[in-house]
């Protein structure tokens, strides 16, 4: 993905450079690779795509209860499972690296220094165990609802997150995550989130909207604490918006539907 000769002559094309979002982003077979400037050039496009991730979850939480006939527990342990291992565990460094840089004390340069070094810490460790099981909890919550389009929902509005997050950042260059952060406009973002909202709403009605009011304030919440701690933001803060986002998308469905 680095801007090297492979991509000197090629012209922006925007399936191209989607279908290079999706590769990025999964493990899924689509072999299509462009420069990382024209492939952020549609960052604004990323949670779309993830409709179509969050409907493969959908479908595996569905035969998972069903045609399996497993609890609500254990299907949403499973729909946890499969969106970490299509997406290629994709953002969990990032959790561990970002708290790794939270939890040290000392100045915004120590912080990302720390942030930055491949090994990873208990601060590190135990926050994504405690993200990855409260959103676990979450997808459960909302089964135990029979809300199967939650999942899809929830998906797609991490991505939203992770957009708030980057509209709301100063990128910390060089580093990928800098690219997607300057791509990431007030124009284009308001647009994609009054889109993904319109698809919440034929979704979810009321829950579907609070899912993206709880990515949007978790993409602000880890705006400001990155701006708090490093000054500037990279790939590991989008990634914790990313999972931190899914995770108050259900979060705030799970309200919803107990006062509904």
């Amino acid at each position: 993905m680095e801007n090297d000769d492979y991509f000197e002559d090629e012209e922006f094309s925007p399936i191209r450079s989607l279908l290079g979002l999706l590769t990025f982003s999964t493990i899924l077979p689509i072999n299509v690779f462009t420069s990382i400037e024209y492939m952020t050039k549609l960052t604004w496009c990323w949670p779309f795509l993830h409709i179509f991730i969050g409907i493969l979850a959908a479908i595996c939480g569905y035969v998972s209860i069903e045609f399996l006939h497993l609890n609500s527990f254990f299907t949403a342990t499973i729909v946890y499972a499969f969106l970490m291992l299509i997406t290629g565990y994709n953002h969990l460094d990032g959790v561990m690296d970002m708290a790794d840089g939270v939890m040290v004390h000392g100045d915004p340069e120590k912080k990302i220094r720390i942030m930055k070094d491949p090994s990873v810490g208990a601060g590190g460790v135990a926050t994504l165990f405690l993200v990855a099981s409260l959103t676990i909890a979450g997808l459960y919550n909302i089964l135990d609802y029979n809300f199967i389009f939650g999942i899809i929902i929830c998906e797609m509005t991490a991505k939203t997150s992770l957009l708030t997050t980057a509209l709301l950042s100063k990128p910390l260059t060089p580093g990928i995550g800098s690219y997607f952060i300057k791509e990431t406009t007030l124009s284009n973002y308001l647009a994609s989130t009054l889109i993904i909202a319109v698809i919440a709403l034929l979704l979810g009605n009321f829950v579907g909207m609070m899912g993206v009011i709880g990515a949007i304030v978790s993409g602000l919440l880890i705006a400001l604490i990155a701006r708090r701690n490093f000054v500037l933001a990279n790939g590991d803060v989008l990634g914790m918006s990313n999972e931190v986002g899914r995770l108050f998308s259900l979060l705030f469905m799970s309200i919803a539907l107990f006062y509904l």
